[in-house]
């Protein structure tokens, strides 16, 4: 956990987040778009039933998810906001890492301003409104979940300024989105990556792939790839424990993980 100095990012990680800030304007979303997150959640979710952690799926239910069409995102912020403090803010893109890992650290979760076409339901070039908002915010709306990613957020923002960026981006990368996770003696779905990608959600758990046990150095040292399917998946023991080691890391921790 953080203390001390660490309880503060900092103002010029504050203000540098904010510049990437976007309006959602959600009233621009037409028939033709709201038809695509509609096509995307009922295709998704049966499939997943119990395939994928649950909190998860109380996420769903907690957040209202289960509504047709694309959430405006004002009135999803103010529900996620008091179940556990968070607030999404609305991006034209990926952001840099300085400024993801600083908008985690303050509980600011970054949401594409636009969907996929009805063209391209599986391969996108970057995360759309669907993957941010069906994957990750069900388990944002977690206390222990939303806990951890902040303070992978602080983490990260310690990490960058001190040259383990990378460390910090494969732990992220191989829990919060493309990681599996043991509940109840069987193996489910944890990323965010996973539970909105279709092809993806079958292949992780499907295919015949290497699944290792989930160990911090482990997954520091192990590339991944953001243009294909993983080659691995890392299956945690349990929510908790994957929880409790990545909260424990200190900037200490990752730069012995970067020797």
């Amino acid at each position: 956990m953080f203390r001390d100095s660490d309880n503060n990012i900092g103002p010029a990680a504050h203000r540098d987040w904010k510049a990437h800030l976007v309006p959602q304007r959600w009233e621009r979303f037409g028939r033709q778009e709201h038809g695509v997150w509609d096509r995307l959640f009922t295709r998704q979710l049966p499939y997943l039933g119990d395939r994928i952690v649950e909190p998860f799926l109380r996420g769903i239910a907690k957040m209202g998810l289960d509504r047709p069409g694309i959430p405006e995102l004002e009135r999803l912020s103010d529900r996620l906001d008091s179940l556990t403090g968070w607030r999404l803010v609305s991006v034209a893109g990926i952001v840099p890492d300085e400024a993801f890992f600083a908008m985690l650290a303050d509980r600011r979760f970054p949401i594409g301003n636009f969907i996929r076409g009805a063209d391209s339901l599986d391969y996108l070039k970057e995360p759309d409104c669907f993957h941010d908002i069906f994957g990750h915010v069900p388990m944002l709306g977690d206390p222990e979940i939303a806990r951890l990613m902040e303070a992978l957020g602080r983490l990260g923002v310690r990490a960058l300024a001190e040259g383990h960026g990378e460390v910090i981006s494969r732990l992220y990368w191989h829990t919060v989105e493309f990681g599996l996770a043991r509940e109840g003696g069987e193996v489910k779905i944890f990323g965010a990556g996973l539970a909105s990608s279709f092809g993806e959600a079958h292949f992780s758990l499907e295919a015949d792939v290497p699944r290792p046990r989930f160990t911090v150095r482990e997954a520091a040292a192990t590339p991944y790839r953001n243009d294909v399917f993983q080659p691995l998946y890392f299956v945690s023991d349990s929510l908790d424990e994957v929880a409790a080691e990545l909260e424990g890391l200190s900037p200490a921790d990752l730069a012995k993980l970067s020797a």
